[in-house]
């Protein structure tokens, strides 16, 4: 008669282990998107170009650090009387909101937060005698703060932007969308000299309050949030985490807020190109996913 084997404590542990990990790998993209249209009606979720991706892969979209504030200049908001219910830059400064951009599979949203705000506030500042498009390569190569492709620090961008400053786009073109970074340029391109772009009286911004007092007064803002696997199949409607677990930290450029049915929400680019969300664009409910916790701006210095 066999003896009956006995499992060791540790191969049980390893064996919950791959079970939960099968679980987990058996939850498909298409399986989250029935979920969150059958839980809720206040936004959809469809198939894009995120379905079918791994988790790590879909990370690679990501690359904000979560709260780096510490010892930073915090802007203490003051009231203002008669902010609308209703705010969106692109219709206040039609001319100086520029267009969604794709940062492709290098973790640099933080770089495009930053320099996506700061190319709409030189617009606005000088009144459209400045409009141009900040290049967030500049700053993935040369912001040696920051990790590259492999992330960075909100605040670290806005400094780097007081005190180097970055060039336009056209003078150092995106690149790094493959994952790949290239050193930092002493010229630009076309091999004319760099003309820099700078940031000053970069602060935090507090909360709800002070992220509209900053948009409203000097144009879009910069933001990181907790970023849930629900949120790669958004396609339109209010977000609000409805599925999945976390996957990483994004930064974004905050365009504005509204009000639909009850609902506070920003208006907000996102940096994954026109094909994703409401063609760039998406909306999500204030006070979700810590999307008021680590705001940062500076002036533009004009």
């Amino acid at each position: 008669k066999k003896k009956k084997k006995i499992i060791p404590s540790e191969m049980k542990v390893l064996i919950a282990v791959f079970l939960t990990l099968a679980l987990v790998a058996a939850v498909t993209d298409e399986d989250i998107i029935a979920e969150v249209n059958a839980k809720q009606s206040q936004w959809t979720a469809a198939p894009n170009q995120f379905t079918g991706m791994s988790i790590a892969e879909k990370r690679g979209y990501l690359g904000a650090f979560p709260l780096h504030n510490v010892g930073f200049p915090v802007e203490k908001p003051k009231f203002l009387s008669g902010l609308p219910t209703n705010f969106d830059s692109r219709t206040q400064w039609p001319k100086c909101v520029h267009g969604i951009l794709n940062q492709g599979q290098c973790g640099s949203c933080w770089s495009f937060g930053m320099t996506e705000a700061l190319s709409d506030r030189f617009c606005i500042a000088s009144k459209g005698s400045i409009n141009v498009v900040l290049s967030p390569e500049y700053v993935v190569d040369c912001d040696k703060t920051d990790y590259g492709c492999n992330g960075g620090y909100l605040t670290n961008a806005w400094n780097f932007a007081a005190s180097t400053g970055t060039v336009s786009i056209d003078c150092d073109p995106y690149t790094a969308g493959s994952g790949q970074t290239s050193p930092c340029p002493n010229k630009c391109h076309d091999g004319s000299d760099l003309k820099f772009y700078k940031a000053k009286e970069v602060k935090s911004l507090a909360g709800i309050q002070g992220m509209q007092n900053a948009i409203y007064t000097d144009g879009p803002i910069e933001t990181s949030f907790a970023v849930y696997e629900d949120f790669f199949s958004y396609s339109g409607g209010i977000y609000k985490h409805t599925s999945g677990g976390l996957a990483g930290y994004h930064a974004v450029k905050v365009l504005g807020w509204g009000n639909q049915s009850g609902t506070n929400f920003w208006i907000v680019a996102n940096s994954w190109g026109t094909s994703w969300g409401e063609q760039g664009y998406f909306k999500i409910e204030m006070g979700q996913c810590g999307f008021e916790d680590g705001p940062v701006a500076g002036q533009a210095a004009v």
